[in-house]
């Protein structure tokens, strides 16, 4: 008998996954009876009527009406979790100019939308203070019950939500995570900003269990699923890929102060500052897919990826660079021929639609 095998499984234990496994299969499938959802679930009737019963008291689900149809007999109700009163803080840290931050309920509503201007470089009171302020705001606006604040931030960013490293906001070992909660009184959860938009493109974008989702903007870093899980690292910095050096030609100066970081080939400014001091956009292009697709072929092969996602603005993304990064991606790996490198499906909304899956996972155990 393995240790496992002589694990109690304790009944609140059971019970509470149970309460996540309803939930989830009702955001994920809709409105149903009680015994379809026992169906679905697994879970016997009583269990289930038990539950629904449950969560209807504690305002999470609510009666939809009875079923329209032919059947004989007395006509089932429906239940479904209540989508338009159940609703989300979300912040976007990550935008070169501002901070960005909406209340969206959870039939994906967005209910109320805000921002605040993005302080220089370093001013890192002042970057706290406008995120305080733009919490309290989206607060203040929402119409309904907030379940809690959902954040994705740039740097590296521990489980329990200290920011360790985010040298563009000047924040280093910031409990920004605790420093929120206490503040508002209602649960946090902060995260890189790369790993909230691979949630959103699992959990809303259809995206596959094992995907890479890279994002591009100010800087470059990616979030990678495995089996559905993020995959964190020993420093909580895995897909940190944009102080990776590719090729050994040299390169751009990185604002890291190497040359030839991906970053240095990838990011909008790097991107833009080439083109404007006249080199071939599509030159630009080419050579940042090629370097993108350097950085990432060993990912792809060691964990055995199905799917890439690009997040970022599709004007300079979507068409050369995606291509040229295809193309390189597939002459430098193998059996990973049918691997598909698409755009992010969530728009410029993904870092704050991946927030709101932060608070569902972790509030409601929703995934």
């Amino acid at each position: 008998m393995t240790t496992r095998d002589r694990i109690k499984v304790l009944p609140e234990h059971a019970r509470t996954h149970n309460r996540s496994l309803v939930l989830t299969t009702l955001f994920h499938d809709g409105e149903m009876s009680r015994a379809d959802l026992a169906r679905e679930t697994g879970l016997t009737r009583v269990t289930t009527s038990d539950l629904v019963g449950e969560l209807i008291a504690d305002g999470l689900v609510v009666e939809q009406g009875t079923r329209q149809g032919s059947r004989p007999g007395k006509p089932a109700m429906l239940v479904d979790l209540d989508r338009s009163g159940l609703q989300v803080a979300a912040l976007d840290l990550s935008d070169t100019r501002e901070y960005r931050g909406a209340v969206i309920d959870l039939s994906g509503e967005v209910r109320a939308r805000s921002s605040v201007p993005r302080p220089a470089d370093g001013e890192a009171e002042a970057a706290i203070d406008a995120v305080r302020s733009l919490a309290a705001e989206l607060l203040g606006a929402a119409p309904g019950r907030v379940l809690g604040l959902g954040v994705g931030a740039p740097g590296v960013i521990t489980r329990d939500g200290v920011v360790a490293s985010s040298p563009n906001l000047g924040w280093f070992d910031l409990p920004l995570q605790a420093d929120l909660r206490e503040q508002i009184g209602l649960p946090v959860r902060v995260a890189n900003d790369a790993n909230v938009a691979a949630l959103a493109e699992h959990t809303l974008g259809g995206a596959s269990g094992d995907v890479m989702v890279i994002k591009v903007g100010r800087g470059v870093g990616a979030g990678v699923l495995t089996r559905g899980e993020l995959t964190r690292g020993s420093r909580d910095a895995a897909g940190e890929i944009g102080h990776v050096t590719v090729g050994t030609d040299g390169g751009p100066l990185c604002v890291c102060g190497k040359h030839g970081c991906l970053e240095s080939w990838l990011s909008i400014r790097s991107l833009e500052e080439r083109i404007a001091q006249g080199a071939d956009p599509d030159a630009v292009f080419r050579d940042a897919g090629e370097r993108l697709a350097i950085a990432i072929a060993p990912i792809v092969g060691a964990l055995d990826l199905s799917e890439i996602v690009l997040s970022g603005p599709a004007e300079h993304l979507d068409g050369i660079l995606r291509d040229t990064a295809v193309h390189t991606l597939r002459s430098r790996t193998f059996l990973h021929e049918d691997v598909q490198v698409r755009m992010s499906a969530q728009g410029d909304d993904v870092v704050l639609r991946g927030a709101v899956v932060l608070i569902l996972d972790g509030e409601l155990g929703v995934s």
